[in-house]
């Protein structure tokens, strides 16, 4: 008796499985969601405000892992992670505190940039009234943010569990990689390498399945199997990563005095709260310094 019950169980589950895939409504269809923020992102946009706004520029952020996307039955030469880390990195500076703290100044598309410009020159002087007219300069950054995307590290842990009895069996499995972001600033006016911050991000997947393979009769047998996979999305788990670098370079910043709050005494539980939880070794004074260097 119990192992029909369990039987129909897994047939209802593919019969149910079944319907909604080939039924008039188009499956796994969702309509587009602005990306959910993650702890971390509100933890960078609640930041207080700086005593200072600091202009900073991005040139690039590279994918330097050089690896693939992992698989284990046939080669694969899709990237591992996203292609797009300025991007990622620029929305980071651009919202932390609100849109308080940098002012981001355009340099992955530089290129564009003076173009268009020429083109608005060379069309005031042929067609506008305002031929003398000149451009407002571009905007100057004191600090260059560079780095990358370093490492992907693929099956860093893997394992399962499972079990059969009389023909019902089911398994699970797990997989755990790891993505690795640095970030450093660069002094425009000196070339020192200001701050350097490395953070980790573990990127997770499960799968879940059963199977039944029972003789019903002499002659019938059954035959079923359901199964579940989740897999993290790594370009969720790289943002991850590049919002708790620009948080962390912010609160390093603060600590060696490079920048200020504008409010230290309310920035100073953010602070001593971030050595506790991310640098537990460091015996550094937890108080930010009075003095701020200019760029």
């Amino acid at each position: 008796m119990q192992t029909v019950r369990v039987i129909a169980i897994l047939s209802a589950l593919l019969l149910a499985g079944c319907s909604e895939t080939t039924g008039a409504r188009e499956p796994l269809q969702e309509p587009p969601i602005v990306t959910p923020p993650s702890p971390t992102r509100t933890n960078l946009e609640n930041l207080p405000a700086p005593a200072k706004k600091v202009d900073i520029a991005v040139y690039q952020f590279p994918d330097l892992t050089g690896k693939n996307e992992p698989n284990d039955n046939v080669a694969v030469f899709s990237r591992a992670v996203t292609q797009g880390g300025s991007g990622l990195i620029i929305d980071a500076l651009k919202r932390a505190g609100g849109g308080s703290w940098f002012t981001v100044v355009e340099r992955t598309g530089l290129n564009d940039l003076l173009q268009e410009r020429q083109l608005i020159r060379a069309t005031r002087q042929e067609y506008s009234l305002d031929a003398m007219k000149t451009l407002p300069p571009i905007r100057f950054a004191g600090l260059i943010v560079q780095g990358g995307i370093l490492t992907y590290d693929a099956n860093t842990i893997t394992g399962g569990v499972g079990a059969s009895f009389l023909g019902i069996g089911g398994n699970a499995q797990y997989r755990r990689d790891v993505v690795t972001v640095g970030v450093r600033l660069v002094s425009v006016q000196t070339g020192e390498v200001m701050l350097s911050v490395t953070t980790t991000k573990t990127v997770y997947s499960a799968g879940i399945s059963a199977n039944v393979y029972k003789f019903v009769s002499t002659d019938k047998i059954l035959q079923a199997e359901a199964g579940y996979t989740r897999n993290e999305p790594t370009q969720l788990a790289v943002r991850q990563a590049i919002d708790l670098a620009v948080y962390a370079t912010i609160m390093e910043g603060a600590r060696s005095g490079i920048w200020n709050f504008s409010n230290p005494a309310a920035a100073a539980p953010l602070v001593s709260e971030y050595i506790k939880r991310d640098r537990p070794g460091d015996v550094a004074a937890i108080d930010a310094p009075e003095t701020v260097k200019s760029f």
